[in-house]
């Protein structure tokens, strides 16, 4: 490493060298303003090229149908201008906030550079893949060179446990709920902040798509980008792997009615009305399709409520191969692909009550495109579509 290259290292993260990344995933490629859009055209103009694998994130526009961007002209055709720049880069169009979902994805211990919130805790926790937080124009840049700074998470003592929350009381059929997940993780992330949290009492059972939902949470309310699971993921075997041999700073009991607090903390307003539904935050996966279209299949979406499913073009793919397609047709629900309903203009004006199961959709939507927010698990969320108004089970959330 050159002197001055060796400086500026150290000046940004503290680190003492470079690491070569074997993959990259750009969040850059998001319109926010023409900074974003003047940084890509002179990356291209300069002849810049990716050096590695790199998948992107999701734009500003669903490329496959456009008629649902509701927004600015002049943004959306700057966000899509930006996302033509990136491609041309040699990066993947792939379009998805979950590249953990496309086939080829990082081993145990692989270094990559990672942007994306939920796709760094993913990596770190669940792959045991090893990735600091990259945010735009660090991501890219990472990818021309093949190589990031050897600091953070890609470093082993920075990745042992450092807050445990015990699983107290949680009744069996609770922890069997998918809707727990990204309740529990939003109840981490929030008491979590930037700590490493250790999650005891999680079931051996528990899915990828469950962990997805929990670290997807917990990097929203809290800045977690890393947690393990005991038994779980790949480098909490046991609770000392976890913490490395060190007591935990502090320890978080998890009980029934904390979780029905964080539940209720999701929802920004009460009542029973709802304008639409939105889910697929992150994207939603295969398995995730293979649990909703039985429950659209027996159900029918009420007049005057919008049924919004936001994924990747590619579990697209697999969803019209295996036939469900028809199934969501059949039912008006909108496929969303290439972007998400609470980062750009697809909901309408008189969407003002937006239901999801996603504890970040929930986060985030109030603020970046002003709705209120009803949280409920993906089964409330089918029947309350159907019924035309927000249908919970309070009980779940009260067992112990």
């Amino acid at each position: 490493m050159a002197a001055a290259e060796k400086r500026h290292a150290w000046r940004c993260t503290g680190a003492e060298h470079l690491i070569d990344v074997a993959s990259a995933h750009v969040d850059g490629c998001l319109y926010h303003g023409q900074a974003s859009l003047d940084f890509a055209e002179r990356l291209v103009a300069g002849g810049a090229r990716v050096a590695i694998p790199t998948t992107l994130n999701v734009g500003s526009v669903d490329l496959l149908h456009p008629d649902l961007y509701r927004g600015d002209a002049q943004i959306g055709a700057r966000g899509r201008r930006l996302m033509e720049l990136y491609a041309s880069m040699g990066c993947r169009p792939t379009w998805t906030c979950a590249p953990y979902q496309l086939p080829e994805r990082p081993s145990l211990g692989q270094h990559v550079a990672w942007a994306e919130s939920n796709a760094v805790v993913f990596a770190n926790s669940v792959l045991g893949a090893r990735t600091d937080r990259y945010g735009d124009f660090i991501d890219i840049c990472a990818a021309i060179t093949g190589r990031a700074p050897a600091a953070g998470f890609h470093l082993d003592r920075n990745r042992a446990g450092q807050i445990l929350f015990r699983l107290d009381g949680v009744s069996k059929s609770l922890l069997a709920e998918d809707v727990l997940f990204p309740v529990l993780g939003h109840l981490v992330g929030s008491e979590a902040g930037t700590l490493v949290p250790v999650i005891e009492g999680l079931p051996g059972s528990v899915t990828e798509d469950q962990l997805k939902a929990l670290g997807a949470a917990a990097a929203s309310s809290g800045a977690v980008a890393l947690f393990h699971a005991v038994g779980v993921t790949p480098e909490a075997r046991s609770l000392e792997a976890a913490f490395g041999g060190v007591e935990p700073r502090r320890v978080v009991e998890v009980t029934p009615s904390r979780l029905a607090e964080a539940r209720d903390s999701l929802s920004t307003v009460a009542g029973d009305r709802i304008d639409a539904v939105s889910v697929g935050t992150p994207h939603f996966s295969v398995a995730e399709f293979a649990r909703l279209t039985p429950l659209l299949e027996r159900a029918a979406i009420a007049p005057g409520v919008d049924f919004f499913v936001s994924t990747s073009r590619q579990v697209l793919a697999e969803v019209e191969s295996r036939g469900w397609l028809r199934v969501y047709q059949r039912a008006g629900v909108k496929l969303v692909v290439d972007t998400c309903t609470y980062v750009t203009s697809i909901l309408k004006p008189s969407h003002r009550v937006v239901m999801t199961n996603s504890a970040k959709w929930a986060y985030y939507a109030p603020a970046n495109v002003g709705v209120d927010v009803v949280f409920g698990s993906l089964e409330e969320c089918v029947r309350s579509a159907a019924e035309g108004r927000v249908r919970r089970d309070e009980t779940l959330w009260r067992r112990g």
